[in-house]
Protein backbone atom coordinates (compact mmCIF):
# COMPACT_ATOMS: atom_id res chain seq x y z
CA UNK A 1 0.00 0.00 0.00
CA UNK A 2 1.56 3.59 -1.04
CA UNK A 3 0.14 7.00 0.62
CA UNK A 4 -0.71 9.79 -1.72
CA UNK A 5 -2.50 13.04 -1.51
CA UNK A 6 -4.72 14.89 -4.19
CA UNK A 7 -5.63 18.78 -3.81
CA UNK A 8 -8.85 19.35 -5.97
CA UNK A 9 -9.80 23.16 -6.66
CA UNK A 10 -13.19 22.81 -7.25
CA UNK A 11 -15.89 25.63 -8.43
CA UNK A 12 -17.10 28.06 -6.02
CA UNK A 13 -20.75 28.01 -7.40
CA UNK A 14 -21.28 24.51 -6.18
CA UNK A 15 -23.69 24.32 -3.28
CA UNK A 16 -22.63 22.13 -0.07
CA UNK A 17 -24.95 19.46 -0.94
CA UNK A 18 -23.85 18.81 -4.47
CA UNK A 19 -19.92 19.38 -3.34
CA UNK A 20 -20.31 16.23 -0.56
CA UNK A 21 -22.07 14.02 -3.04
CA UNK A 22 -18.94 14.53 -5.02
CA UNK A 23 -16.71 13.96 -2.78
CA UNK A 24 -18.44 11.09 -1.30
CA UNK A 25 -18.22 9.58 -4.84
CA UNK A 26 -14.48 10.20 -5.07
CA UNK A 27 -13.95 8.61 -1.47
CA UNK A 28 -15.98 5.72 -2.92
CA UNK A 29 -13.99 5.41 -5.66
CA UNK A 30 -10.67 5.11 -3.77
CA UNK A 31 -12.44 2.57 -1.60
CA UNK A 32 -14.15 0.63 -4.47
CA UNK A 33 -10.07 0.14 -5.69
CA UNK A 34 -9.22 -1.13 -2.43
CA UNK A 35 -8.07 2.08 -0.63
CA UNK A 36 -8.87 3.94 2.40
CA UNK A 37 -9.36 7.47 2.61
CA UNK A 38 -7.45 9.05 6.03
CA UNK A 39 -8.47 12.50 5.87
CA UNK A 40 -10.63 14.69 3.86
CA UNK A 41 -9.47 18.04 4.91
CA UNK A 42 -11.96 21.08 3.49
CA UNK A 43 -9.85 24.38 3.06
CA UNK A 44 -12.78 26.23 1.57
CA UNK A 45 -13.29 28.96 -0.58
CA UNK A 46 -9.33 31.03 -1.26
CA UNK A 47 -8.39 33.60 -3.65
CA UNK A 48 -6.99 32.46 -6.75
CA UNK A 49 -3.51 34.11 -7.79
CA UNK A 50 -4.80 34.02 -11.70
CA UNK A 51 -8.58 33.60 -13.02
CA UNK A 52 -9.13 29.76 -13.74
CA UNK A 53 -12.12 28.88 -15.88
CA UNK A 54 -12.74 32.74 -15.36
CA UNK A 55 -12.77 32.24 -11.65
CA UNK A 56 -11.19 34.10 -9.11
CA UNK A 57 -11.88 31.94 -6.42
CA UNK A 58 -12.09 28.39 -5.88
CA UNK A 59 -13.13 25.97 -3.46
CA UNK A 60 -9.87 23.86 -2.01
CA UNK A 61 -10.30 20.08 -0.53
CA UNK A 62 -7.43 17.95 0.72
CA UNK A 63 -7.67 13.62 0.06
CA UNK A 64 -5.21 11.61 2.18
CA UNK A 65 -5.45 8.10 1.17
CA UNK A 66 -3.64 4.98 1.05
CA UNK A 67 -4.41 2.35 -2.27
CA UNK A 68 -2.35 0.34 -4.44
CA UNK A 69 -0.72 2.47 -7.74
CA UNK A 70 -3.45 1.38 -10.06
CA UNK A 71 -5.88 3.36 -7.76
CA UNK A 72 -4.86 6.30 -8.80
CA UNK A 73 -5.68 6.12 -12.52
CA UNK A 74 -9.12 5.03 -12.10
CA UNK A 75 -9.79 8.28 -9.32
CA UNK A 76 -8.21 10.55 -11.85
CA UNK A 77 -10.13 9.59 -14.33
CA UNK A 78 -13.09 9.86 -12.17
CA UNK A 79 -11.79 13.72 -11.26
CA UNK A 80 -12.02 14.77 -14.87
CA UNK A 81 -15.21 13.80 -15.74
CA UNK A 82 -16.88 15.25 -13.02
CA UNK A 83 -18.71 18.79 -12.90
CA UNK A 84 -17.71 21.69 -11.05
CA UNK A 85 -13.70 20.51 -10.23
CA UNK A 86 -11.16 22.89 -11.61
CA UNK A 87 -8.42 21.25 -11.04
CA UNK A 88 -6.19 18.97 -9.03
CA UNK A 89 -3.14 17.00 -8.72
CA UNK A 90 -1.79 13.70 -6.95
CA UNK A 91 1.32 13.59 -5.11
CA UNK A 92 2.53 10.29 -3.51
CA UNK A 93 3.48 10.44 0.02
CA UNK A 94 4.98 7.43 0.87
CA UNK A 95 6.03 4.32 -0.72
CA UNK A 96 5.11 1.84 1.71
CA UNK A 97 2.61 2.09 4.64
CA UNK A 98 1.59 -0.03 7.46
CA UNK A 99 -1.81 -0.63 7.38
CA UNK A 100 -3.08 -0.26 11.53
CA UNK A 101 -6.12 -1.96 12.43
Amino acid sequence: MRKFETLLLLSPELSSETRASLLAGLKGVVEREGGKVIVEDAWGIRDLAYPVKKQMRGFYVRLEYTGPGALIAELERNIRIAEGVFKFVTVKLADAVEEVA
